[in-house]
Formats: C-alpha cells, sequence, structure tokens
C-alpha cells in the first residue's frame, strides 16, 4: 500500500486539495483511502445517540453499522497510536493520502500559502518532497506545484508514485 501525505498550516488548504484529488485519483481507477489526524478531540457521536450511550457505558470499541456505511470508534487508552499502527486496520487500496501526521517519516507535499505569515515547513523536513503554493517561492528546492490546479497536482501524484495514467488530468 502506497502512503502519501499532504501537510500545511491550519487554514492553508490541505482539505481542499485532498478532496479535489480524490475524485482526479479515483477517475484513473485508483482506489484511496484517506487518513486524517485530527489535534483536538474527535467525537462522531452524539450525546443522547445508543454508541454514544455505549462509549459512555464503557466499550473499548463501538461498531456502528447502516446500509450506505460503517464506522469503528475505539477508545485509546495511553499515547496517541501511531501511523503504521492506524494504516494495518484499513483494507488494501492503491493509495492512502494522509492529511496530517507531518512528523511522520514518509513522503509529503506541503499546502504553503505564504499571505497566512506561517513559516514554511519544508526547510526542517527531507521528507517534504514537494509543495503546492498559491504564490512564487524563490529558493524553494523542491517542485512548486500550482496550488489552484489541483489536475496538475495529481499528475504530479501520478508520476512521483509511478503510475501512469491513461491520459493527462482532467
Amino acid at each position: 500500500m502506497r502512503v502519501f501525505g499532504i501537510v500545511g498550516w491550519s487554514g492553508s488548504g490541505k482539505t481542499t486539495l485532498l478532496t479535489a484529488l480524490l475524485p482526479l485519483l479515483r477517475a484513473r481507477g485508483l482506489a484511496v483511502s484517506t487518513v486524517k489526524h485530527a489535534h483536538h478531540g474527535l467525537d462522531m457521536d452524539r450525546p443522547g445517540k445508543d454508541s454514544h450511550r455505549h462509549r459512555e457505558a464503557g466499550a473499548h470499541e463501538v461498531l456502528v453499522v447502516s446500509r450506505q456505511r460503517w464506522a469503528l470508534l475505539h477508545e485509546v487508552a495511553g499515547p496517541e497510536p501511531g501511523l503504521a499502527d492506524l494504516l494495518v486496520r484499513l483494507d488494501p487500496v492503491d493509495l492512502v493520502l494522509v492529511e496530517g501526521f507531518k512528523a511522520c517519516p514518509f513522503q509529503k507535499l506541503e499546502v504553503y500559502r505564504p499571505a497566512l505569515g506561517k513559516p514554511p515547513i519544508w526547510p526542517e523536513q527531507d521528507d517534504i518532497v514537494a509543495v503546492a503554493a498559491d504564490a512564487a517561492l524563490p529558493g524553494c528546492d523542491r517542485p512548486v506545484l500550482p496550488l489552484g490546479d489541483p489536475p496538475a497536482v495529481a499528475l504530479w501524484l501520478l508520476q512521483r508514485l509511478e503510475w501512469q495514467p491513461l491520459h493527462a488530468a482532467s
């Protein structure tokens, strides 16, 4: 399973880029899953719902199932699980796009907007192999991709991961 990350500061457009890439990659016939790191607490169910009551009563895991989807809620006691521990829980796919986990060592694309006033991450991390930006980045020693052109980013990603697309991204 190939894993590729999208990192950047909050508000930089990571989720926007990731959600634009998904249909482009799927159109190439790739099965793609995602992993999203949340810095704040995560709660997918609400007080009063049965799944919430199960968790509050002490269930270690709650598997919620419907005709359209299922979700596994797992209580963490101890340190936050690492990315490798989480990836083994996913079904096999062609590609896993990971949003976040910037300190984890795997290939990543940084989404960078100079106007946010935050420092770039790429100078400190060799595993950031390219930057998608909305402005020129003089001095950047990585490929700089146009943030506003998801098809160009998708094509670059396919080439980076050595997939030969059948036709140009659209």
